[in-house]
């Protein structure tokens, strides 16, 4: 998993309440185990509508999101977070998340950040012409107005991403303790591993 630190550029004013992971990606493209090319999913149904943020130039590639109240609700598809990445998107600010979808969201690298409405109203106002800035280091996110408005995380979150680490790297980095737990279950039951009758046959 890559490491977030700093999140700056571009971030799309959706601003829609209640955006659930049917429309951040149809069922349709649930049919492949591949996270590559899910982007071109990504919140079809809004993408089609003419004058949606997705189809403003300015936005293209931005790396944030900025949405309404419940974003993420519905079903636990992890495509949701798979297709966001997919089209580059590697934070979320919105004034709430479905838990799950938070859970998928940090669980690949993306970056939920939980505002006030009113703040997420300025910061929609900001994003039609200016890029914001997110410091997960200092849990603030920024714009070039000098609006600055800190957000709360969970250290154990902030600490995997800040260090890109996904299930795997936590227990890689555990290597030494589950060595040494092993060499001491070998000495203190060698039963467990010899091979059973059946084994032997």
């Amino acid at each position: 998993m890559k490491a977030v630190s700093t999140i700056e550029g571009r971030a799309i004013p959706l601003g829609l309440k209640n955006i659930d992971t049917d429309v951040i990606i149809p069922a349709h493209w649930l049919k492949t185990v591949s996270r590559e090319g899910l982007g071109k999913g990504a919140f079809e149904t809004i993408r089609a509508a003419p004058g949606n943020p997705f189809d403003v130039e300015d936005f293209a590639h931005a790396p944030i999101l900025i949405a309404g109240d419940n974003f993420g609700c519905g079903s636990s598809r992890e495509h949701a977070a798979w297709a966001m990445l997919d089209m580059g998107l590697t934070a979320v600010i919105a004034p709430s998340f479905s838990d799950i979808f938070a859970g998928n969201a940090f669980k690949n690298g993306i970056l939920a950040v939980e505002l006030p409405q009113e703040q997420v109203d300025r910061l929609l106002e900001v994003a039609k012409d200016q890029p914001i800035a997110i410091d997960l280091e200092n849990q603030v996110v920024t714009t070039p107005f000098q609006d600055r408005f800190t957000f709360q995380i969970d250290p154990f979150r902030k600490r995997c991403l800040l260090e890109g680490l996904d299930e795997i790297g936590l227990t890689l980095g555990s290597e030494s303790a589950i060595t040494k737990h092993e060499q001491m279950r070998e000495g203190a039951m060698p039963w467990l591993d010899k091979p059973s009758r059946r084994d032997a046959a």
